[in-house]
């Protein structure tokens, strides 16, 4: 791995979500676009919480006072200015977006993690896809993983629990349905209910919800 390349330990979650998410070969997302953009709106959120920049007050997010991690002092201002508090899901409504994607993958791009590659449809447009580049920080990242998985609940003696980037990004890939595919051996029942306690996949959940109802009743119209 190049010296300069950052350890997948030190990637932010956005990029560990959006790198979990995007298959090496020919960078397209592993799961539907609807839920990656919804699942790295809500890993932002995790970003944000984690840093001490944002937290939940009862049911809305506020800020907290830490400064906002580098890449994503835009979102806090939004948080910090909104004239009214929102929820999470709200958030994650907000958030996510076809833009907020490329984003994510450029920053990653100019650390030579993945490399930018277009498709042309009939001479006309053109399709921008991700693919793996230096494939170092997602095997890293997808064996610190796997060492999580193999004792959630409860860590044997003398060993090291699961830290809560790790956690929330478990989290995050059970609610946008990224888990399964990732880990189709592992606990899904955990996996679960750790999306479930945890607020910015909550978020996801919750969205991702609303955007399945809405798409059963266009259906049936």
């Amino acid at each position: 791995m190049d010296a300069e390349t950052p350890k997948a330990g030190r990637l932010n979650l956005p990029q560990a979500f959006l790198l979990l998410a995007t298959n090496d070969a020919d960078g397209k997302p592993e799961i539907p676009v609807f839920a990656l953009r919804a699942g790295l709106a809500g890993a932002i959120l995790a970003e944000l919480d984690r840093s001490g920049a944002v937290e939940l007050r009862g049911k809305h997010v506020r800020a907290a006072g830490a400064p906002a991690p580098p890449g994503f002092e835009h979102e806090l201002e939004l948080i910090r200015h909104k004239s009214r508090p929102h929820t999470p899901r709200a958030w994650v409504s907000m958030f996510e977006g076809r833009a907020v994607v490329q984003r994510v993958y450029e920053a990653m791009a100019s650390l030579g993690i993945v490399e930018r590659a277009g498709e042309r449809h009939l001479g006309l447009f053109r399709t921008v896809r991700y693919p793996g580049k230096d494939h170092g920080p997602k095997a890293t990242l997808m064996r610190d993983l796997e060492s999580a998985l193999r004792s959630p609940a409860a860590p044997p003696a003398g060993s090291v629990a699961p830290d809560a980037r790790l956690l929330a990004l478990i989290a995050l890939s059970e609610a946008s349905g990224l888990f399964g595919k990732l880990f189709p051996a592992a606990d899904r029942v955990w996996a679960d209910e750790l999306a479930k306690d945890y607020w910015p996949s909550r978020a996801v959940e919750d969205e991702l919800r609303l955007v399945r109802l809405a798409e059963e009743e266009a259906a049936t119209l």
